[in-house]
This record gives structure tokens, sequence and C-alpha cells, in this order.
């Protein structure tokens, strides 16, 4: 489903990613680690379209992200970080903007799509809240939301339960690996408890290079008895 190759991103004189390549079939979470400034959010912003690659290729569902960038992105639901969002709407009103945007244009079928989305992450409750006074769990869930809408094929994720409490984080977590069977799901986090929990896959990027790519059982076994913090430190201290 995804398919990148030698990808490279230069600002100014620093190369942020440095000839990155990977696979991810239907059906796996890969959990994309990495310390700040490692390239990671670069990677995620090329792969759905949105920064250019400098070199490299890569390829979502057969399509080419530099020649076909509009297809890439009918396939890709994406969670940026921060989850940007127009906070004077209510949380209906932006998932209906974007799923008008997505095509949904007849109000039957945009209706339908976003009760989906808000029945799948929970804000019933704030349907009709606007955005800029939500928590900022809820704004995330805002963001996870709209990723989902229309149901795609190709999930990236960056750092989705940022702001949820315990319960929440669970809920997505949850809701993230039941539909991965259909999908194939890149997901950034800082929280490797994230990793053990859901992902099938396990890649580290340091300054810009891929380190690590492993199952997480693999990657354990690099120390048997140590925590996976303590592993990831030992990877990428000379980033910190």
């Amino acid at each position: 489903m995804i398919e990148v190759q030698g990808l490279v991103k230069t600002y100014g004189s620093k190369r942020a990613v440095d000839g990155v390549s990977f696979r991810v079939n239907r059906g796996e979470i890969l959990g994309f680690l990495g310390p700040n400034g490692a390239g990671k959010s670069t990677t995620m912003k090329m792969i759905t379209g949105f920064l250019r690659p400098d070199a490299g290729t890569a390829v979502v569902d057969g399509h080419d992200v530099t020649r076909e960038p509009l297809a890439v992105k009918r396939t890709i639901g994406y969670l940026p970080e921060s989850a940007p969002a127009y906070g004077e709407m209510t949380a209906e009103e932006f998932l209906s903007f974007i799923a008008e945007a997505r095509g949904f244009r007849r109000r039957p079928e945009r209706l339908a799509v976003v009760n989906r989305a808000i029945g799948l992450t929970h804000l019933e409750s704030v349907r009709t809240q606007t955005i800029e006074t939500l928590s900022k769990g809820y704004k995330q869930r805002v963001g996870f939301a709209q990723a989902l809408l229309h149901d795609p094929s190709v999930l990236v994720l960056d750092e989705p339960t940022d702001g949820l409490d315990p319960n929440q984080k669970n809920e997505v977590r949850a809701l993230i690996k039941n539909m991965a069977t259909e999908k194939a799901v890149i997901l950034s986090t800082h929280i490797l408890e994230e990793v053990e929990a859901i992902c099938t896959r396990v890649i580290i990027i340091s300054r810009g290079q891929l380190v690590i790519d492993e199952t997480p059982a693999q990657f354990q076994a690099r120390q048997p008895g140590a925590r996976l913090d303590e592993i990831f430190y030992e990877l990428t201290r000379s980033d910190l």
C-alpha cells in the first residue's frame, strides 16, 4: 500500500530526511519513531503529498506522490501534528466542511459520513460545540474524525493519542487496531507503550536516516529485559 524509496528533504544546509526507504502492507500498523527533529514529520508530509521530496519516491496505493498528488490525497486519511482546525466552527460543521471538500456534495451522503466519523471517535456530546472551546483531547478527536471521514485505505497519523486521557488513548488504540485489518497505517508516536500495544512493525529514524525496521519482538530482543525506552535511547542518543 505504501512504498517509500530513497526519500530526501533538505532545509538549507540541514538534510532533514536522508535516503529513507520502507514499505507498508495492508493490515500493518507501522510505529514510526525517532527523537524530535529526526525527520519523522517531514517524512510523513512527503508521503501525504504536503511536501515535495528533493529526491526519491513515495507510492501510495499505486499512485506516485509527485506525479499524482490528488490521487494520493484521496487515498490517505492524514492526522497532522496538533490537529489544526477552524476554531469558530462546531465539530459537526468542521467535519461537514471536510466531507464536502472530500467530494461528499449531497447532503444525505455528507451527513452519513459525518455521523459515522462522530460515532467512531465518540464526539456525540460535543458535536454542536465550537472547536475553540473544546479540551485538547476532544480537539485531537476531531482531527482524528476528519482523517477517517472518507474511509481511506491508508492512515497516516502523527501523534494520534496526544492530549488524550488513559481511557481515551485505549479507545483510539482499539479503533486503530480494529481498522488496520483493511488498511495500512503509519503511526508516529513518542509513547513506547503504544508500540507494544498495537504496532506490528517498528521503524526508527535518527538524523534523517532509517536505523531500525523490525517487529516489536525483534526490537525488544536487542536487549532482553530492558525497557523499550532504554533501547530507544541507546539507538538514538546521538540525536539527543
